[in-house]
């Protein structure tokens, strides 16, 4: 067995891995383009789970999969098998551009957004040119305004008709959250190519290590990072080829409509992901989807397959169908698997439900454990945000929370601070509701 004192943990990070404790243990991330996989990846990786991560994996809320747990001797054998399947870690972690988000919900379009995303996908990843940054840089993809993630990314694009996208840049979430800025409207999807590598080269050249894009647009300002990109643009193609592939040949809205299975916390067993592997080749034309609420969805080709899918689901002990997916929990690993996390993530969502009164049920709701934010609390109606420790009088450290609200169209903030886990429970029985939010709100820049 490797010692930990020989592993060089930063280098680790560009293959998408992560140290998660003291004991040696490791944590993977997997991307999956534009969220969806085939039947045939999902087993590969419940059968990587299962040998190596003790049988269970995470949903982010970026449509990727961590597998938790690892030896540093595990790590070439799960890249092999995932490598056999089509699938890297490469760059899901580190100073790389991430796994591309995209918002795969079966609305109008979504099959173009997901062959916009694996394109960048394929371009981005493990290309030298677009490694070692600074720090992370997100992109992500969204079929409209309704859930503000743009307000997120290092480069969000907003879909406002067919093949053209309001860009927007350098937002961020962590100690300092910022929401991104409208950079350009109606772009051409030819165009986003070459104007995306641009802000990567400006964010290489211009920030200093450990800071993301939009540190720069704080120092610079946003009249200065346009300038910077408008000059790195000069002389560069300003249009990319289309792409080979049809829209058609990846799932996409059908008359059936998706049907979404909630799992809670993304928390999920190696064996369950398997078995709707095998509904998903039987009945959703072999493909499977990662939402950003950490739940997955099927593609029925038509009514009876949705009603194959539904009764299999039955079975299986797992609603199903759109009704499913109006209470949103989006909640983050926290300190049950992360080195980062302050909070028990997992448990206070469980005490959650018997907290929330009848206004509170209507909500949606993230758990974060740390400052990072990895379950996006600024986004959802109210979020719970584990802030910093204290020390008790055993000595042992117990967590701290912000409680936040979202009531416009931007980022949520804080309505209460420095809770414990009572007072925490007792603000959230005593949210009211405030002017609720108008998703098709667009926000200035």
């Amino acid at each position: 067995m490797t010692r930990t004192a020989e592993i060089d943990y930063q280098r680790l990070r560009l293959d998408g891995i992560y140290r998660q404790n003291d004991a040696g243990a490791l944590m993977l991330r997997v991307k999956i383009p534009a969220g969806v996989f085939s039947a045939e990846q999902a087993r590969k990786i419940g059968d990587l789970a299962e040998r190596f991560a003790g049988s269970e994996l995470h949903l982010t809320t970026r449509g990727s999969i961590e597998l938790h747990g690892l030896r540093y001797e595990d790590l070439a054998p799960v890249a092999v098998g995932l490598a056999a399947v089509g699938l890297t870690s490469r760059g899901a972690c580190g100073g790389a551009v991430r796994g591309i988000a995209c918002s795969v919900s079966g609305v109008a379009g979504s099959d173009r957004l997901q062959t916009l995303a694996r394109r960048l996908h394929r371009h981005f990843t493990g290309n030298p040119h677009f490694e070692g940054l600074p720090k992370k840089f997100k992109i992500g993809i969204d079929a409209d305004y309704a859930g503000a993630r743009h307000l997120i990314q290092d480069v969000g694009l907003v879909q406002v008709d067919a093949g053209r996208y309001d860009v927007w840049l350098a937002g961020g979430l962590g100690r300092e959250p910022r929401a991104g800025f409208r950079f350009a409207e109606q772009v051409d999807e030819d165009r986003l190519l070459p104007l995306i590598e641009a802000v990567v080269r400006v964010y290489r050249k211009h920030a200093p290590a450990g800071r993301r894009l939009k540190f720069l647009a704080d120092r610079l300002g946003e009249a200065r990072l346009r300038e910077l990109i408008r000059d790195e643009r000069r002389g560069a193609p300003d249009r990319f080829p289309p792409p080979m592939l049809e829209w058609s040949s990846l799932p996409g809205p059908v008359a059936a409509g998706w049907v979404e299975v909630p799992i809670f916390a993304g928390e999920m067993a190696a064996e369950r992901l398997r078995r709707l592997a095998d509904l998903a080749a039987e009945h959703g034309g072999g493909f499977l989807a990662l939402t950003g609420n950490q739940n997955i969805a099927f593609v029925p080709a038509d009514d009876a397959a949705r009603v194959a899918i539904e009764k299999a689901l039955s079975a299986e002990g797992l609603p199903g169908g759109a009704s499913t997916a109006e209470a949103t929990l989006r909640v983050c690993p926290g300190s049950h698997l992360c080195r980062m996390g302050l909070a028990p993530t997992r448990d206070l969502a469980r005490q959650l439900p018997a907290a929330l009164g009848p206004e509170g049920q209507k909500l949606s709701w993230a758990v974060s454990g740390c400052p990072n934010s990895c379950a996006q609390a600024q986004l959802a109606d109210a979020g719970i945000l584990a802030t910093h420790s204290v020390k008790t009088a055993d000595g042992a450290r117990q967590p701290r929370f912000s409680l936040l609200r979202r009531t416009d169209a931007g980022l949520g903030r804080a309505v209460a601070e420095n809770l414990d886990l009572n007072g925490l429970l007792t603000a959230v029985r005593n949210q009211g509701e405030p002017r609720p939010i108008h998703h098709n709100e667009r926000r200035t820049p």
